[in-house]
């Protein structure tokens, strides 16, 4: 497991579990409560304080590393979910819903992006639904979006970030496609267009290879019934 190689500051927090016992296939992010910087937000860490997170995303969209993406780091409130997510700190209003900046949401989609590709992953997933997504299995080329909330009384991400995240998992896996990003969406609105649903992965994927064959970036998403 390495690190990301958008980090432009590094301040290793002593809060962690050590290495995970998990192979990494969610990415949790979380909203700081505060415009903070990327330096500001490694200096929440301290020994002692009982939480950290793998990156953090000042308010200018730069990027630092808290606790090294091997590590699992103590974010989400669930020990299960941190052993297998990489958790990202972004800064964030003080007050609900908790806005981001832009250069933090872009700076989000090119830290979830390269997460993904260095995993080895070519699809994110928001299932947008706490039970749904904590019953699913991941498939080897799939990583999904967690939240905090589901794991503790807490609004984190908050409103802004969470109807923003199906847009980021979409912007995401076209770029790991080979497609280029779209860029963020200051309302949080994605129309998508859904062709079909197959019983038979064969079928998705001959018509999926038509799509493309055509023009059209796609991608086939696996859910269970």
């Amino acid at each position: 497991m390495s690190n990301s190689d958008l980090v432009v500051y590094t301040r290793l927090s002593p809060n962690h579990s050590g290495q995970r016992t998990r192979s990494i296939d969610r990415i949790t992010p979380h909203c700081t409560v505060g415009q903070l910087s990327a330096e500001r937000i490694c200096d929440c860490f301290p020994a002692g304080r009982g939480a950290s997170c793998n990156y953090g995303i000042g308010t200018d969209g730069r990027i630092a590393l808290c606790v090294e993406e091997k590590n699992r780091s103590w974010c989400s409130s669930s020990s299960e979910n941190d052993q297998r997510a990489v958790t990202i700190e972004c800064a964030s209003d003080k007050t609900a819903p908790y806005a981001m900046t832009d250069a933090v949401y872009t700076a989000l989609t090119a830290l979830c992006i390269d997460i993904c590709r260095r995993n080895g992953k070519s699809r994110l997933l928001w299932l947008g639904d706490k039970d749904r997504t904590l019953a699913y299995e991941p498939g080897a080329d799939e990583m999904i979006l967690t939240v905090h909330r589901w794991f503790a009384n807490k609004s984190c991400p908050g409103d802004w970030l969470y109807a923003r995240l199906g847009n980021l998992a979409a912007a995401a896996t076209t770029a790991l496609s080979g497609g280029a990003a779209p860029q963020p969406s200051p309302s949080g609105v994605l129309y998508r267009v859904q062709l079909g649903a197959y019983t038979q992965k064969k079928n998705a994927e001959a018509m999926a290879a038509k799509l493309r064959a055509a023009g059209f970036d796609t991608c086939v998403v696996t859910e269970k019934r």
